[in-house]
């Protein structure tokens, strides 16, 4: 059984290239005790894996990734075959493995079923059931407190966790929702498809200005997936006691100099609060969390928003065109 594989060639200098990964083909080994072998129907591409590319970044999270080894990242897969008594074959499960087309996963990985209850698309699990929407759901819901009326600003608006950060926050009750975008045509993407009241183009001029004429009203929450210099103009229109989940740092993960706001005084002048979270530390509540997301998505009030590539080797290209700004949505590999 030939195996193709994405590996990680060399260590990405700012924003990561397609040239930084390579795609090779070996045989599958056999597995052993305690392991099973998934076949991977769905690849994530995330850009906080950006993080654990660089030499030496292991941290209490994960560990860094090994030059010429299979890159990490978040897959949905099939168990072909199981020495592993958590792991039944033909279970379609979610969890961290590598790009690659099949993967051997050892006592020490761990993989969640997808519920069989919803009936969804594997796909939907590293989308909007998934990190993703988890991401949106409990930084809205346990550290922005989003309550019906208040404004909403995101950033990364067009991507996997801003759109769907947008679309829970009208489902939620925001009285404005408005997005950060590096482009028209992604603006206007969020405006007429995904549902934002408004929108900002950050590359097209004063961003400052932007806000205020987009958030008249100031800002209550605002989801930043970005960090870097764009919170800088935002904290200039928070309202007292606004909140700021941070759920990215997509700005910090490839930048080579030092960048942030200089005026982060405004937080205690306005009581505000910034935290950072990830959602494992939540794991206990996923269920409850995904009755509701499967709740709007049946209800039309949340949907799954893909940028598709097609074979494992569009990897490196798909994660590329991610820290571009390319992608409309969650970008995924179909294997």
């Amino acid at each position: 059984m030939i195996n193709t594989q994405v590996l990680l060639a060399r260590r990405p200098q700012g924003k990561p290239v397609a040239e930084d990964f390579r795609v090779v083909e070996n045989e599958v080994r056999p597995i052993r005790e305690g392991e099973a072998l998934m076949e991977n129907q769905f690849i994530s591409l995330d850009a906080g894996f950006r993080n654990w590319m660089d030499e030496g970044a292991g941290d209490d999270v994960l560990p860094a990734m090994a030059l010429e080894e299979p890159v990490m990242g978040l897959v949905a897969g099939k168990v072909l075959e199981s020495n592993r008594d958590d792991m039944r074959v033909g279970e379609v499960l979610v969890g961290r493995l590598f790009w690659e087309t099949y993967s051997i996963a050892g006592p020490g990985d761990l993989l969640t079923p997808i519920q069989e209850k919803y009936k969804l698309s594997a796909n939907l699990f590293l989308g909007v059931m998934g990190d993703t929407g988890l991401s949106a759901y409990f930084g809205l819901i346990r550290v922005g407190n989003l309550k019906p009326g208040e404004t909403l600003l995101v950033s990364a608006a067009g991507g996997a966790v801003g759109n769907a950060a947008g679309q829970i926050g009208k489902a939620l009750g925001a009285g404005r929702v408005v997005g950060f975008a590096g482009s028209d045509d992604k603006c206007r993407w969020l405006e007429n498809e995904v549902g934002y009241d408004a929108t900002i183009n950050y590359k097209a001029g004063d961003v400052d200005a932007a806000i205020a004429r987009a958030c008249p009203d100031g800002v209550d929450v605002y989801f930043d997936n970005v960090g870097g210099d764009l919170l800088e103009p935002v904290l200039n229109h928070i309202n007292y006691q606004a909140r700021i989940p941070f759920c990215g740092a997509v700005a910090d993960y490839t930048a080579t100099e030092g960048s942030g706001p200089s005026n982060l005084f405004r937080l205690v002048a306005d009581c505000g609060r910034l935290e950072g979270f990830m959602t494992h530390y939540w794991m206990d509540d996923y269920e409850a969390a995904r009755d509701v997301l499967a709740g709007w998505l049946s209800d039309g009030s949340l949907k799954n928003y893909e940028a598709r590539y097609q074979g494992v080797e569009k990897c490196g290209q798909a994660f590329e065109d991610l820290f571009e700004g390319g992608n409309f949505g969650k970008a995924i590999v179909e294997v």
